[in-house]
This record gives structure tokens, sequence and C-alpha cells, in this order.
């Protein structure tokens, strides 16, 4: 039988909880869990246990803000890099003893990347006409935190992934245990190595979404290029082996030895249970066209101004409260 290509798809349906409504100004509040039935085979619920290097403390509420422990987006001894995808740390308790790592993926793996839509214009010369993005991470976590998918996946027998080689393989086989796999990896000698946790979202039709926004670009009479992207940030945990002699010489080593990758974890944050167009699909808050629906005007205002920034719910309250203006930009002198 042919190698799979690791395809992490829903299996579970779990949550953090919490009863409590945001109040008006942030307060601490320490969440509870409640999760129902057991999980399948390699996944479980996400955990809120704190390892040594994230320090106990309650969770803040931000008003209109996704009900989130923020602090884990920076734990101690990780630097975030430059495109703000991953964070790295070279802590060396966590390559050493198992228990450490797998505490502190299991604490970072109850947080989702941030998942965003970029709708980028340059004219024939290359130069930035707009430059405009909405943040969608509201829609894979809903206030209710009872309505969250989200759950933790393992990498399962037969699927291709990195299993502490410097290539994807489909062995070894460790029945999905995190705690063995971080075993694993703590005790492999190699110079170069390292285990990621990977937050990824499913079932999210951005296709759908890219015809229904460029269709809105071809509105505004734009006639330059125009490329429409759906980044996710804050989307990878990578955890280093310490440097044995220093960073030069461990690059350098990389280069004829390579890395041994340990990528078989993921956090899902699931869009919707189903991919779109199967039947009986729920959405965790909205579909995409309901949601392309209540942004089109703010975002064809937003390219029509020449944005280069974020738009948020103060355009589409800014747009619907003030006068109609017409076109603020006129696209003919932009090629």
């Amino acid at each position: 039988m042919s190698p799979r290509k690791s395809v992490f798809g829903p299996s579970y349906a779990v949550h953090r909880t919490s009863e409590e409504e945001p109040s008006e100004a942030p307060s601490p509040e320490v969440e509870d869990d409640e999760r129902p039935s057991t999980p399948p085979p390699y996944s479980w619920p996400t955990s809120s246990s704190i390892s040594a290097l994230l320090a106990p403390r309650a969770q803040v509420h931000y008003p209109r803000l996704p009900r989130l422990e923020y602090q884990l987006y920076s734990p101690d001894t990780f630097t975030l890099s430059s495109d703000h995808t991953t964070i790295t740390s070279y802590e060396p308790r966590l390559s050493t003893y198992p228990g450490a790592l797998v505490s502190l993926l299991q604490s970072l793996a109850t947080v989702p990347p941030k998942p965003h839509i970029r709708v980028l214009g340059r004219s024939s010369t290359d130069n930035v006409v707009f430059d405009v993005k909405v943040n969608i991470m509201n829609l894979i976590v809903p206030d209710d935190a009872k309505s969250r998918l989200n759950y933790v996946k393992v990498i399962g027998p037969g699927e291709l992934g990195f299993r502490g080689e410097t290539k994807e393989t489909t062995a070894p086989t460790v029945g999905g245990s995190l705690e063995e796999w971080a075993r694993r990896f703590c005790e492999d000698g190699a110079a170069i190595k390292h285990f990621a946790l990977e937050r990824t979202v499913t079932n999210w039709d951005t296709s759908y979404l890219e015809g229904w926004l460029l269709s809105l670009k071809n509105s505004t009479g734009y006639r330059g290029h125009v490329k429409i992207s759906f980044p996710l940030t804050h989307s990878c945990v990578v955890v280093k082996g310490p440097d044995k002699v220093n960073r030069f010489f461990s690059n350098i080593t990389k280069v004829f030895t390579g890395t041994r990758k340990y990528e078989i974890v993921k956090s899902v944050w699931p869009y919707a249970d189903l991919p779109r167009g199967e039947e009986g699909r729920r959405c965790v808050v909205q579909e995409e066209e309901a949601w392309f629906r209540d942004w089109k005007d703010s975002i064809k205002h937003s390219i029509l101004g020449r944005r280069r920034g974020w738009v948020t719910v103060e355009d589409r309250l800014e747009f619907l409260m003030q006068p109609k203006k017409g076109q603020p930009a006129a696209w003919d002198q932009v090629n």
C-alpha cells in the first residue's frame, strides 16, 4: 500500500468552556474544562495544564476579543519569527525532560492560529496601491465556548510525516501517544533536531471566498494586479535541541546532516464540522457567503480608499453610518 499524505481531519470536538460572560473591563478568571465522551485514537481534548515554563495565571478576558489565554502566544524562552508565523525555543529542559515538553505543547495547543484574509493590489510598476487585511479569528473562536470544535491530533498509522527523520516516512508508529513521541525526541542524540506543533484551520473554503473577492475587486474598476491570500500567523511552535557548540556551527552542520524532525502533532481549529457543500454542514459561527455579505461593502470601500492595513468592525460601522460619497479614487489612473 502506498503511503498516504498526512491529513489530520476532524475527529473529536472539544473546547475550553466558561460560563461567565465578558465584563465591560478585563477581569481575571480561571476556566474550567467540561468535555463530553471519550476521544478517538490519536486525538485528545485541548488541555489547560501549564508547564514549568508557563507560570500559572488567571485568564484575563478582553471585551470584544476572543476568550483566549493570550500569554500562551509568547511563552518564556520563545522568540517570534519576523513573519509572525513561528515561535522557537532552544530551552534545554524541553529537549531533556519529556514531561516538560508534553505539558508545554498541551498548553500551547489550546490557542488557535490567527487566520486572516489579505487583498493586495499593485500597479504595473509594482507599487503597492492597497493592502487590505481582515482578521477572521472570531469565526473559529466563537463567543460561546461550547460551540468550539477544536481538537488536537497526533499522526496515525500509515500517515506520511516527519517521524524523527530528515525526510517524511510512515514509520515508526508509536500508538498515537504524544508522551512516547516526546520521549523519543528527548532521547534522540542527533546534533540538530526539532519538535513542532502546528496550528491549523480546516473546512474553511478559501477558494470560494477568493472567487467572491475577485468579483468584488472587478466591481471597483481597478485594473492593476491583485493577489488574494489567506495567511495564518502564530501557526507553529518549534522546540529545538540546544546548540552544543554555537548557532553558526549548528547551521553549517544542518547543511550536511539535515534536521531530524518530529512534526507529528497538530492543534486543529475547524471553521465548520464538514467541508463546504457536504450535507448537514455546521459552521462554528457563519457560512463563508454570509461573512462575505457582511464585509463586502467595507472591503470595497477600503480598496477604493487605497487602504493599507486592517479592516475592522469600526470600518463596517463607519461605512454604515456615513453618507455614501461614491468612488473616492480615480482607478483609470492606476494600471
